[in-house]
């Protein structure tokens, strides 16, 4: 391939130093000449730096000229090949075109034919580069079609990881999104790396301490830096990564890194790496969209809090991100005790209030990692993500002390004061699956109330 701004590289190979020194004076001025007197240092030549046409004598000392264009198809394909032969017989120039020659010139070879071949070869060369060029890229944003039916962060760099992996011609790659209004919920993917640099570069990556990446607005090739330094760390060879960063419009964005271990990226790599990257920002954005409108779907308009439809959306997700990383997820239910009593002594204004004041006090009970949702009436659910029943536990005897102490507003400024029954359940001790931890939640949270209300009860009592 030619690519745009490089001058051709042309060997011609010839025992006659004569027609080695004429055809590399005719033409000099339209490419890098290399002169080769055998097919031994030719192919040597060629082992050295590619070429992108070879000029040979049909008979040589050593290797002949079909000899040698035999040799360049089997360990050099896409090197064009022109015979150039003194001999009148048409038979070998028949039997090199057979073989894959280009054309075949005949001497004594003129300079304007030698001009003329060999210009139209790089014509034809640049045109078949740009039309392979063109395919490729028809190709990548076929593939990219799949990115439109992606409405979650986490599917666009997921599905974009496997994209623009096979758009840059690797097996091998990573990427890490950082979600800033959802706290927690970064995430990590990786294609064809070890176990071992797998967890090692989500470490470095999400968990830990991370790593300072350069702010690149653009695809970009790196052979040093951080990335790299943790790739080969973790044991995977690197020549080269390709850093492709994906933003949003608003706040989601991240980055793919595909690992080149032996050679370097070209441009046309590149470019294909920067379609995916395009139409991943464009899906992200839409993502960013969905979200919003799916956010002011799922806010209860009482507490303002999550509703049940988000909450059982939000309650499966989390347990397939605990069970990819391991993780504990433990999921806390409250119910108001008597509550019908305040609605019938200070009626339902007076009820939705407390409701109201009961949503800020369970928000500052928990982190800002973890989602309150009224589940219905006064029942009141958090998931608290990275929690094992122990810390839960606490969480929610906490909870409950704070509920009884905190003196709400009823009629009149007069003061109100409510308890709770709570429940609490954890994956994967009490449920590997959504309705498995809901079921086990909810029954620990009456039996809390069965055994006299105003305190907290894990699945694990059930037993």
């Amino acid at each position: 391939m030619v690519q745009a701004g490089r001058r051709p590289r042309i060997l011609v190979v010839d025992d006659s130093r004569y027609h080695r020194e004429l055809a590399r004076d005719v033409l000099a001025s339209r490419a890098d000449v290399e002169c080769c007197q055998d097919g031994r240092q030719a192919l040597a030549a060629l082992e050295r730096q590619p070429a992108d046409l070879v000029l040979s004598d049909l008979s040589m000392p050593g290797l002949s000229g079909l000899e040698l264009l035999a040799r360049v198809q089997r360990e050099h394909p896409g090197t064009d090949f022109v015979l150039v032969t003194a001999h009148a017989s048409v038979d070998s120039a028949v039997e090199a075109l057979r073989m894959g020659a280009v054309d075949y010139l005949q001497k004594p070879v003129r300079a304007s034919d030698l001009i003329l071949i060999t210009e139209r070869t790089i014509a034809r060369r640049g045109l078949l580069a740009e039309n392979r060029r063109l395919r490729d890229e028809v190709m990548v944003l076929e593939a990219c079609k799949a990115l439109t039916a992606c409405l979650e962060p986490e599917d666009v760099f997921a599905v974009g990881l496997d994209l623009v992996v096979q758009a840059a011609g690797s097996q091998l790659g990573l990427c890490t999104y950082l979600r800033p209004a959802m706290p927690g919920s970064d995430g990590f993917h990786a294609r064809g790396l070890s176990e071992h640099a797998e967890a090692l570069l989500r470490d470095r990556l999400v968990l830990g301490k991370r790593m300072a990446l350069e702010d690149e607005d653009h695809p970009s090739r790196q052979t040093e830096g951080p990335l790299v330094d943790a790739l080969r760390e973790a044991g995977q060879p690197v020549q080269e990564i390709l850093l492709v960063p994906v933003r949003g419009a608003e706040t989601e964005g991240g980055f793919f890194a595909v690992v080149s271990p032996e050679a370097a990226f070209d441009e046309s790599a590149v470019e294909r790496a920067g379609i995916v990257s395009s139409h991943a920002g464009v899906a992200l954005q839409n993502a960013e969209r969905y979200h919003r409108a799916r956010e002011r779907a799922f806010v209860d308009d009482v507490t303002e809090l999550y509703n049940a439809r988000y909450l059982l959306e939000a309650i499966e997700r989390e347990v397939r991100r605990a069970e990819r990383y391991g993780s504990p997820l433990s999921l806390v239910f409250l119910d108001l005790d008597r509550f019908k009593l305040v609605n019938d002594h200070h009626g339902h204004i007076v009820g939705s209030n407390v409701l109201r004041q009961l949503s800020q006090v369970l928000l500052q009970c928990v982190r800002t990692v973890d989602t309150v949702a009224r589940y219905g009436g006064d029942e009141f659910t958090m998931i608290l993500v990275d929690t094992d029943e122990d810390v839960a536990q606490n969480i929610a005897e906490r909870i409950r002390q704070t509920v009884e102490a905190t003196a709400f507003e009823g009629t009149a400024g007069e003061a109100l004061h409510v308890t709770c029954s709570v429940g609490l359940a954890t994956f994967p001790a009490h449920g590997a699956g959504r309705e498995a931890l809901l079921d086990a939640a909810d029954k620990a949270m009456y039996r809390a109330k069965s055994e006299g209300r105003n305190r907290v009860c894990s699945a694990s009592d059930l037993a």
